[in-house]
């Protein structure tokens, strides 16, 4: 799929109409380098990217807001495009040299609510609709794993993460399990489920019941508690067999098995006891923990780390203090729900409570009828004695149940996460087989650019794949890293085609003049001009070596005096 063409309307005025062409696209900045007193600054050359960007599911809020400061941000652009029916419409070609190829035609503006449009080919849809559609549409895949704006990641290098990083191009926090899952996509490897989507839920899932269990353990271990059950149930046995030697009525038989039944009963009622009585201590523990995270939530830290967040995640939309608002909301709608059980159980409880002093008074009833001789320990005391036991007997066989459950979906889970590897690494032949043929087309650009082959390799670790760029030289300078990402991303096109995955043909590439003059010259001169592809590069005209032939390759002409929105 290609870029056919990028057109900004404000109402019914057609403000821009840009149209790309196959291999290098120039957006050019005409302000010169020499003129001390103009800037090639907010021209409006990287907000083609970005529009583009945000046409293919983009938040849109680096356009107008600065990366770090985010209230600092270009107001007057934000005010142009909200309050003047701003209209983005970007047109996908399937063939840009086939008049006749299908298109995709997509149509957003900055609006919310009711006056919000997001358009493809003129059906209006909600936002995971949208970039669900444009998916099936472009890559032809309905799986929810990688999403959309991950597979197209690589693609739209604007931002700081994609801007450094060769493959790691998504954000900091990304776990490995995600990107194996797109590097998997990448290269074609899917296997016959969602497996991303089940092992990233899975991989969750063991996390939070590990935690669960590090809370248990705070009190007992499972062998904890099994040893100790050993030594209750010793204790019970000899405390029942000093109520056995106490001399019976006459009506012994009959007094007896109403004295069974009423300890059973006991026994049961105060395993449900000890079970409600559990459950209450972990709700009001959780309860208390929520209280202390709204009363002592350090304001200062969180704003220091909203902060450090919006600098790597430039289109968060919520201010600090919607944050932190929402944050304590979200706590206090927590604590309510988790807290709507207690009087319920509460009730439960002291309903329990009375039961069991019900049937401990008969049972010494019954007893003080059975007895006939005196003992050196007073039948009251070994019933006490014994309730004593049975409680912690209860108390120690639920959280032994707790533990049991636990681990038994600790195993089915890791059960079916290794199923899910196994299969992985069955593929795990042809995904090299996959690299292999990919290195083919990246080491022979590299080479053509710095005389020197970078390769890519897939390595695996416990928790997946991953994949990692090496070369002879070692760590490299900021100019050769992007000359190693344009390698990358136009050598990835090659081998798409090669192989038939589908793919964007299209690179968006910023700040490009860091790569040395020899570089640009070959790279934008001779080895885009190769390759069946789109490079869209944003530039001063200044900054470009005299060989590149800027007027051929332009599609957009911008200055101090002539910027993108023409305000």
């Amino acid at each position: 799929m290609f870029l056919k063409s990028l057109k900004i309307e404000k109402g019914s005025e057609e403000i821009r109409n840009i149209r790309f062409r196959k291999g290098l696209n120039l957006i050019v900045d005409e302000t010169p380098t020499s003129d001390e007193k103009k800037s090639g600054n907010n021209v409006g050359k990287t907000t083609v990217l970005r529009l583009i960007d945000f046409c293919l599911g983009g938040k849109g809020e680096n356009i107008y807001k600065d990366s770090e400061f985010k209230s600092k941000g270009n107001t007057a652009v934000e005010n142009f495009l909200k309050n003047n029916d701003v209209l983005i419409t970007l047109t996908l070609a399937e063939d840009l040299e086939d008049k006749s190829s299908s298109n995709i035609v997509i149509q957003k503006n900055f609006l919310s609510r009711k006056q919000k449009v997001q358009r493809i080919d003129g059906q209006s849809l909600s936002n995971g609709a949208f970039t669900t559609e444009l998916k099936k549409r472009i890559f032809g895949s309905d799986k929810n794993k990688p999403t959309f704006r991950q597979i197209i990641s690589k693609n739209i290098r604007d931002e700081k993460n994609r801007l450094q990083n060769t493959v790691k191009v998504l954000h900091s926090s990304t776990t490995q399990d995600v990107y194996e899952s797109l590097y998997l996509y990448w290269f074609g490897i899917e296997l016959d489920f969602d497996h991303a989507d089940r092992k990233q839920k899975l991989s969750s899932d063991i996390s939070v019941e590990l935690s669960l269990q590090k809370k248990l353990s705070q009190t007992n271990t499972l062998s904890q508690i099994e040893q100790l059950l050993l030594i209750v149930n010793r204790q019970i046995v000899e405390l029942e067999k000093e109520k056995s030697a106490f001399e019976v009525s006459e009506n012994y038989e009959m007094e007896l098995e109403r004295l069974r039944n009423i300890k059973s009963k006991i026994n049961k009622t105060t395993n449900e006891l000890t079970r409600l009585e559990l459950r209450k201590e972990l709700i009001i523990e959780s309860k208390y923990e929520l209280e202390d995270e709204i009363a002592h939530i350090d304001t200062s830290r969180i704003e220091t780390l909203y902060k450090e967040a919006k600098s790597l995640i430039p289109n968060i939309q919520k201010t600090f203090e919607e944050t932190l608002n929402f944050h304590n909301e979200m706590v206090s709608e927590k604590l309510e729900y988790i807290t709507q059980e207690l009087p319920g159980l509460e009730t439960e409880i002291s309903h329990l409570k009375d039961e069991i002093r019900s049937l401990l008074d008969r049972e010494a009833h019954i007893s003080d009828l059975l007895i006939r001789k005196e003992s050196s320990k007073s039948l009251p005391d070994l019933i006490s004695e014994l309730n004593q036991f049975y409680e912690q007997k209860g108390g120690l066989e639920e959280a032994r149940k707790l533990w049991e459950e636990s681990n038994q979906r600790l195993n089915e889970m890791r059960s079916e996460l290794d199923r899910i590897n196994e299969e992985i690494s069955g593929r795990e032949g042809e995904l090299k087989n996959r690299i292999t043929e990919f290195n083919t087309f990246f080491s022979k650009i590299s080479s053509r650019l710095y005389s020197e082959r970078f390769v890519l390799s897939a390595d695996v670790n416990s928790k997946g794949y991953e994949l990692n760029v090496s070369s002879l030289s070692g760590n490299l300078g900021t100019g050769k890293k992007k000359g190693q990402i344009a390698s990358f991303d136009l050598a990835y096109i090659q081998f798409a085609d090669s192989i038939g995955i589908k793919c964007l043909h299209f690179i968006l590439h910023d700040q490009i003049e860091n790569v040395h003059d020899n570089q640009i010259s070959n790279l934008l001169t001779n080895i885009v001009s190769e390759i069946n592809c789109q490079f869209i590069v944003p530039v001063l005209r200044d900054k470009l070596p005299d060989d590149v032939y800027v007027d051929d390759c332009k599609v957009l002409s911008l200055s101090q005096e002539h910027k993108l929105f023409l305000f």
